[in-house]
């Protein structure tokens, strides 16, 4: 069991206690004094005061001790919050990366198990990595009261690990080790890692919190480094690295076919590459839900493993009644992790037209990752939605500051622009990002129904067109296409699209009972037939 240790005034209160054991333990000098009948009455006094007077001193010193052990008992602020920031690789060889980052992600998986602890997630950190690092400033940005520091070293089979833990607060210095390990005990050193840093929290750990944070998901080392490989391709995120981190992912379930979170990588990669999207969703999504399912059978405490299923439940199956109910499940298994608040927002509570909840979740998950970009994207999307244009706009242009290369977070900004009747503004973002991008579907998109809302009909037709090339090569989404020829008033092409969007599950779908930019169709008979196929409208 983890010693869960005191607090940080265990040092002024262990000094008090051997302070007052000294003083029971003073004694008075045994010199014969002589008779007090035959002493002057001003000897008579000080004979009788000066054991009084050493009384005195000896309570007034343990009352001082007491009172420094209150002052600094009451001053100590518990630490309720953490950024892991990314291990610096001081290995030449940058194909060690994957262990670098590998080892922060899994610190962050495990710490954000603590019931009373907020850890700064993957997607707020990231950002850090490689730059020099002012420590109060990084703190400041993430909301934390601590941050954990961290270096990496391997040479052949040996690693070197070093580990700072700072209270922020006061820029004071409260655990630092080296580890000095083999490769293959890097599983059962990230354990021990994680449970130090616990320790010099002064946290107070059930036995079932205990049990979560030394959780052993896998026993081999080499299945675990494939993982770690597998996390590392799919933070980037593009088709390319996500079918990477799916082939090691799969490495490390041949090793061993019971580690559910290489399933659940699995999962979350063919899932994201559907709602990217990267691949039409029938060629992902089924596969995601496999995946998830296979996890949940190992591992039925996994909340991971509930929030991928409950994703493709939703996108996919539009199963809406068993989509909730695994939503729910792995936040009440695991409510600190932000993206399962993001995904319940948008891809069951909107659909739903469940605007206010969907609200409040999409606020948590910033709040729980206020640098997420995805997060703050996504809350622009439930703004938009919920008719809230004006606080949409200024949501779209914070989410925008954060990254302006994000595509998302233009396309929502431009979105934004659209429904506050700021037609240049969005033209403008979308041929600016298509210089960048000639390509980008998110660019695209917002570009062609930013001309079609502002009644550029020939330029709104040539983004079209080149939609319709750019789909001979990947997967573009109807729903898109269907919005700017509402906006043109062609509607009946527009329903072409929706049902194209309908056979191929087009994850974005379901979202059309809130999109603003259905409203030219909501009074068409087909609208509502298609919105019944989906098990959306009575």
């Amino acid at each position: 069991m983890l010693n869960t240790g005191a607090p940080p005034n265990a040092a002024t209160r262990s000094l008090s206690d051997t302070t007052i054991t000294n003083a029971h333990q003073v004694t008075i000098p045994t010199t014969a004094l002589p008779s007090t009948s035959s002493l002057p009455k001003s000897r008579k006094r000080l004979i009788i005061i000066g054991p009084v007077l050493i009384s005195a001193l000896l309570l007034a010193s343990v009352c001082a001790v007491f009172v420094r052990s209150y002052i600094s008992k009451r001053d100590y602020q518990p630490i309720r919050s953490i950024a892991v920031l990314p291990f610096v690789n001081k290995t030449a060889d940058a194909s060690s990366d994957y262990l670098s980052d590998g080892l922060t992600e899994s610190l962050i998986f495990r710490l954000s198990r603590l019931p009373d602890l907020k850890v700064s997630p993957t997607s707020s950190v990231i950002r850090y990595k490689g730059k020099d690092t002012d420590l109060p400033k990084v703190a400041s940005e993430l909301s934390v009261d601590a941050v954990l520091t961290g270096r990496l070293a391997q040479i052949g089979d040996n690693l070197t690990i070093s580990v700072e833990l700072v209270d922020s607060r006061n820029n004071k210095l409260l655990w630092g080790e080296q580890y000095d390990r083999k490769m293959s005990d890097l599983l059962a050193t990230q354990r021990e890692i994680a449970g130090e840093i616990a320790q010099n929290l002064k946290l107070k750990l059930s036995g079932e919190t205990e049990k979560a944070l030394s959780k052993h998901y896998t026993e081999n080392d080499q299945a675990y480094q494939l993982y770690l490989r597998g996390r590392f391709h799919y933070a980037k995120r593009s088709k390319a690295d996500l079918l990477k981190g799916i082939d090691y992912y799969q490495q490390a379930i041949r090793l061993d076919p019971n580690f559910a979170m290489a399933y659940v990588g699995i999962a979350e990669s063919y899932n994201s590459m559907a709602k990217n999207p990267e691949v039409a969703p029938r060629e992902a999504v089924p596969q995601a839900k496999v995946a998830a399912t296979r996890a949940l059978e190992i591992d039925p405490m996994l909340a991971e493993a509930h929030s991928a299923l409950a994703d493709s439940l939703a996108i996919y199956d539009w199963n809406w009644t068993e989509a909730e109910r695994e939503f729910k499940r792995s936040i009440e298994l695991n409510p600190g992790v932000a993206y399962t608040h993001l995904a319940y927002a948008s891809s069951l509570l909107l659909p739903l037209g469940r605007t206010n909840e969907a609200l409040v979740e999409l606020k948590r998950a910033v709040e729980m990752e206020p640098l997420a970009l995805i997060n703050n994207s996504l809350l622009t999307t439930g703004l938009v939605y919920a008719r809230q244009n004006a606080n949409a706009l200024d949501q779209a242009k914070k989410a925008f500051d954060l990254d302006p290369s994000f595509g998302i977070g233009r396309e929502w900004l431009g979105s934004a622009y659209i429904v506050n009747g700021k037609f240049d503004e969005a033209i403008f973002l979308g041929e600016q990002g298509l210089q960048i991008s000639p390509t980008s579907k998110n660019f695209l998109y917002i570009t062609g129904l930013a001309y079609a809302k502002a009644g550029r009909r020939r330029e709104a037709e040539q983004i079209i067109d080149r939609i319709r090339e750019a789909a001979k090569t990947g997967y573009i989404r109807p729903v898109w296409t269907a919005s700017i020829f509402a906006a043109l008033g062609e509607k009946d092409k527009a329903f072409a699209e929706l049902e194209n969007g309908f056979a191929e599950r087009d994850c974005f779908m379901p979202r059309t009972t809130q999109d603003p930019f259905m409203d030219p169709l909501r009074d068409d008979p087909r609208f509502k037939e298609l919105l019944q196929r989906m098990g959306l409208q009575k």
